[in-house]
């Protein structure tokens, strides 16, 4: 499956717009509230210099980059934790993500009204995480109520859960996301169950005017001090010039973006961010003259897991690994090449998989 991700925000801040800068879907964009009812999706293929040299070597008959699937969710207003405006629908769609992107508005256009009558970015983020805060604590009682009912029974089971949520409870009600608090394995395990809107990895995306590119630190800083606290990163996209140039052509898209001294577009930014966010690494498969593929896994997996990436059968019948980095395999220029110099390693179930490893899986079916 593709990695997941929701953009989110306020009404007004350029979701949609931004969306269709990234797919290239065509999402409706208007001046007023709630454009988006039901969420847009789309699933673009990354550019990978890497598989495409895999695949001119293979030469096979279907090439499947790694994706990324983004959702345009509806706007968010006060008072959405209890069903305003589509709140629930929004709460909803947010459950289903990998990790958000926060949109956050500077940019001045008196055709499209601010739904707060005023810019601020930081003011955008807090009514957001407000609304998230208030929709976890909702969750995260209606489960202490269930675990204390069990716990009449059972109360020596349940006693550490319910301790824990109970800190839990008084995290959120303090304003700070569940993110925030620490936990055991145990405690995580609960976290798991609950799908709290708060634990999603986030990065911050500011949407400026083109004028405003100039002065991109400026904008930024503020919302840069507020995320150094947890370690997100903090994007400044002028949307409404990325949709525009999503149609222009390549290579004159580029000019301009070099002219505006933009060292990449809004997508490229966005997927860099996101694969650090995630920590996300990329792996790519060869099968015969049929297909190359490239697979987004955690940085971290083993070979077994990457395995089950590809095909559960592959994971429970799991033999070994044939694994070539890419640098190598490229040094060389063939998969031949790259065995004679002994650069083609056999590896077992707990091999950590490295970004750019070239993998053919051995298994039992």
């Amino acid at each position: 499956m593709s990695l997941r991700i929701g953009i989110v925000g306020l009404p007004n801040v350029g979701k949609s717009t931004l969306f269709n800068a990234l797919t290239r879907a065509g999402a409706q964009v208007a001046p007023y509230p709630f454009t988006t009812v039901d969420p847009n999706v789309g699933i673009v293929p990354l550019e990978d210099e890497r598989l495409e040299w895999l695949a001119e070597l293979v030469k096979p008959e279907r090439v499947v980059p790694a994706s990324i699937e983004f959702v345009d969710i509806a706007g968010l207003v006060r008072g959405a934790h209890k069903g305003e405006g589509l709140g629930n629908q929004f709460l909803h769609h947010i459950r289903t993500v990998d990790a958000i992107v926060l949109v956050a508005r500077a940019f001045e256009d008196p055709g499209v009204a601010h739904v707060a009558g005023v810019l601020d970015p930081l003011a955008d983020i807090d009514t957001v995480d407000t609304e998230l805060i208030l929709a976890d604590l909702g969750t995260v009682e209606r489960r202490g109520e269930r675990t204390r009912a069990q716990a009449k029974a059972k109360p020596k089971e349940y006693a550490a859960e319910l301790e824990f949520l109970e800190r839990l409870a008084a995290n959120l009600n303090a304003g700070h996301r569940s993110s925030t608090l620490r936990r055991d394995e145990g405690e995580q395990a609960v976290l798991d169950e609950l799908f709290l809107l708060t634990e999603k990895p986030r990065l911050y995306v500011v949407n400026v005017g083109e004028g405003q590119l100039a002065d991109v630190d400026g904008q930024l800083a503020p919302v840069r001090e507020l995320a150094a606290v947890e370690g997100a990163p903090v994007l400044a996209i002028c949307a409404k010039l990325e949709a525009e140039l999503a149609e222009w052509v390549a290579d004159e898209a580029r000019a301009y973006r070099y002219e505006l001294r933009l060292s990449a577009s809004g997508l490229q930014e966005i997927v860099r961010a996101a694969y650090s966010l995630l920590d996300l690494i990329t792996f790519m498969t060869a099968v015969g003259g049929k297909e190359v593929r490239a697979w987004q896994i955690r940085r971290g997996t083993t070979a077994v897991k990457a395995a089950g990436k590809v095909h559960s059968d592959m994971e429970r019948g799991f033999i070994r690994a044939e694994v070539v980095a890419y640098e190598a395999l490229r040094h060389h220029g063939s998969l031949a090449a790259a065995r004679e110099h002994g650069l083609l390693c056999i590896e077992g179930r707990d091999y950590v998989v490295q970004d750019g490893d070239v993998i053919q899986f051995r298994f039992n079916v």
